[in-house]
């Protein structure tokens, strides 16, 4: 009887193995999608704990190395992302942000109280002027976020007119003044952020009326017309999408939409961002399936509601958001980065790839030391984050033209309850002509074997990256040797097939070869 066990075991044993091997990613490359944008790369950087003051701006006087007062470590690892895009300065933030106390000479601007974030002062160092030379120097696109909880149309209209004046207005003289004479280039402003909660606690149906009357008022010069972003729905929530899109029809280019990832998906009580258990792992990367699912309903309601395709979707807020780090200031949102983080990261953008028709942005909540962030810094020092290197893998698919990818057999990677496709892909031709492949492999513990396949034939390589760690809460501390950053990878075709070794919870980016 025993004999008999061990050999039903060996046999299962080989059973697996072989269906392991034959998972297989079959990319159609002579059938091209949606244009990624490469704004699905985009940044947020918010008025929030040291996401703006240490963390990038220090100011000109300071002794850490800064042009015009932001950090040049922080900025040039930062270009070193190709960053296409910065919203700013919220958030919540964002409604209780006057513009006219953040122009001026600095010392003589008003010190407010940060009330959303933490209680600390606000002494408006950081305004307008100085946020336009941040993504100038980062070679960045604008996204204004405008103060439509205690602000007024006058307020939003004449902060546009502002930035964007050509003329001799009183607002475009002072604008010079200040130290500008060509106008601000503003790619995109939105009327206010989070209506449906600390934006003002708004039914959609009111909001899309406020919208109406307070964007008829927001003109700008035709050549510096910015496209204008209605605030949205959270986390599944598409009512929104569907009100907006059904009522509003001038100055009206996209609906933005948040939802943050906790691993108790409950909002008291979150989770830790290390020391957790596989579980908890799973309950993270699983909720992905969620974002993808609420894209698919909204895009259904778009294409009923908008077929002419004039509105886009911009996933403006996502990310991890952990129990506050013990001994922070909770308001401040200081959390660990690991390589939890980074699989968060791929497997967001194989999701918006997948969307690619109607999902123009995104922008991960933060850029710096805030949330999910891609820098970590303390004084003059900084360390990348895994997130960090999850968007470095992934740059070659900004502006990529999406190709159909199918992954047969997929297999299912499951936790207790908890379950979840074991491997993730994306595929694109990118600008350089190359064809790049995007694959995450969410099992924490097994490694998988894929064969590839492009059309009805098996590439000769694939060259890239891979990004794993020995363990899941693996992080990039301050001070202490890296422990989770890219490495080489690359295979060979043999006998006629392709196969591409995914190590358990990896991130893999590859170009194709031959």
């Amino acid at each position: 009887m025993k004999k008999q066990l061990l050999a039903l075991v060996a046999m299962l044993a080989v059973n697996a193995s072989a269906l392991a091997a034959d998972i297989k990613l079959v990319v159609n490359a002579d059938q091209p999608g949606p244009v990624i944008h490469r704004n699905v790369y985009g940044q947020f950087a918010e008025h929030l704990g040291t996401g703006i003051y240490e963390g990038m701006w220090v100011g000109p006087e300071s002794k850490i190395p800064n042009v015009r007062g932001w950090r040049k470590d922080v900025v040039a690892a930062l270009k070193e992302l190709k960053v296409p895009l910065v919203r700013w300065p919220g958030g919540c933030f964002a409604d209780e942000y006057h513009w006219r106390e953040g122009i001026g000479p600095r010392g003589k601007r008003p010190v407010k109280v940060n009330t959303t974030w933490g209680g600390v002062p606000e002494n408006n160092a950081v305004g307008t002027h100085e946020f336009f030379d941040l993504v100038e120097q980062l070679g960045a696109e604008a996204y204004v976020n405008g103060n439509m909880g205690t602000g007024s149309p006058q307020e939003m209209a004449e902060w546009l007119e502002y930035m964007t004046a050509e003329g001799k207005s009183t607002l475009a003289e002072l604008r010079r003044k200040n130290g500008r004479d060509k106008p601000f280039r503003v790619h995109y402003f939105a009327v206010g952020n989070e209506t449906w909660g600390c934006g003002g606690n708004m039914r959609p149906e009111y909001y899309a009326d406020m919208y109406r009357h307070w964007a008829t008022f927001l003109k700008t010069p035709e050549n510096n017309r910015p496209k204008f972003i209605a605030s949205g729905g959270n986390d599944t929530d598409t009512t929104w999408t569907d009100v907006l899109s059904k009522s509003v029809r001038f100055n009206f280019d996209a609906i933005a939409h948040h939802a943050y990832t906790f691993p108790s998906g409950k909002w008291e009580g979150k989770g830790s961002a290390v020391g957790f258990p596989e579980g908890e792992w799973i309950s993270m990367l699983s909720q992905v399936g969620k974002i993808d699912d609420t894209l698919t309903r909204s895009t259904t309601i778009l294409d009923k509601n908008d077929p002419q395709k004039r509105l886009a979707l911009y996933f403006d807020e996502w990310g991890s958001w952990y129990d506050p780090e013990p001994g922070s200031n909770p308001g401040f949102l200081v959390q660990r980065n690991t390589l939890r983080d980074a699989l968060l990261a791929a497997l967001h953008f194989n999701v918006f790839h997948a969307h690619a028709d109607r999902v123009k942005m995104s922008n991960v909540a933060q850029m710096v030391n805030v949330l999910q962030a891609m820098i970590l810094t303390s004084k003059d020092k900084l360390v990348l984050t895994p997130t960090y290197h999850a968007f470095a893998l992934y740059t070659p698919f900004q502006d990529a033209t999406s190709l159909p990818a199918k992954i047969e057999n997929n297999p299912v990677y499951k936790v207790g309850n908890v379950e979840m496709p074991g491997i993730s892909a994306t595929a694109a031709r990118a600008k350089d002509g190359k064809l790049y492949i995007g694959l995450v492999n969410s099992n924490a513990n097994e490694a998988a074997e894929l064969t590839l396949q492009v059309g009805a034939t098996a590439p000769k390589a694939v060259k890239g990256q891979l990004l794993t760690a020995g363990a899941m809460d693996a992080q990039n501390e301050l001070s202490k040797p890296a422990q989770v950053v890219p490495q080489a990878f690359e295979a060979q075709a043999a006998g006629g097939k392709l196969t591409l070794k995914l190590p358990a919870k990896s991130i893999v980016v590859v170009a194709v070869e031959g």
